[in-house]
């Protein structure tokens, strides 16, 4: 470990004149808050090379030391699969919500099976040849249903007692 600082750590890479930073997400497997406790200036680290990077003429080289046994120095992951599931974590997905989205309402189809409203052909209970069903009216609709019904019942009311009188 050659420097540590507050988002990771600089190691010398032995046989090469360039250093590598492992930041503070690959230094372990859990959350780091101060890479200086986890490593000090001195202290010798297994790391993987993870990315490399060429920015003004200079190569940054990307290490990290969670994906490797500090005990051994075994890769822990040869094949980069936690490197690449990091990946897509960090991934931004698109915005749809600028996309309006309507659905028609299931009271505005019409069954494929009986041609009923209200109800889609997977649903409906009509035996071939039998009876069809629709919707029940609704409140509103039954209430004006019922007050139509009240007022045939007066008008034949009056249309018969005026017979009567006729009589």
């Amino acid at each position: 470990v050659a420097t540590v600082t507050e988002y990771g750590a600089f190691i010398k890479i032995p046989g090469c004149r360039k250093q590598g930073l492992v930041h503070k997400t690959h230094m372990s497997s859990c959350r780091v808050d101060k890479p200086s406790e986890i490593v000090d200036v001195g202290d010798k680290v297994w790391v993987k090379l993870i990315g490399k990077e060429m920015k003004d003429d200079k190569l940054k080289l990307s290490l990290s030391m969670k994906v490797v046994n500090q005990g051994t120095g075994k890769d822990l992951d040869p094949n980069n699969v936690s490197l690449d599931q990091e990946e897509r974590k960090k991934r931004t997905f698109r915005d749809y919500t600028s996309q309006k989205i309507t659905l028609e309402a299931v009271l505005n189809t019409v069954c494929k099976k009986c041609g009923c409203k209200g109800h889609f052909a997977k649903e409906c209970f009509m035996q071939p040849g039998g009876t069809k069903y629709s919707l029940i009216p609704e409140e509103e609709e039954e209430g004006a249903a019922t007050a139509e019904h009240e007022k045939d019942k007066k008008t034949n009311l009056t249309d018969n007692s005026s017979k009567k009188r006729k009589k």
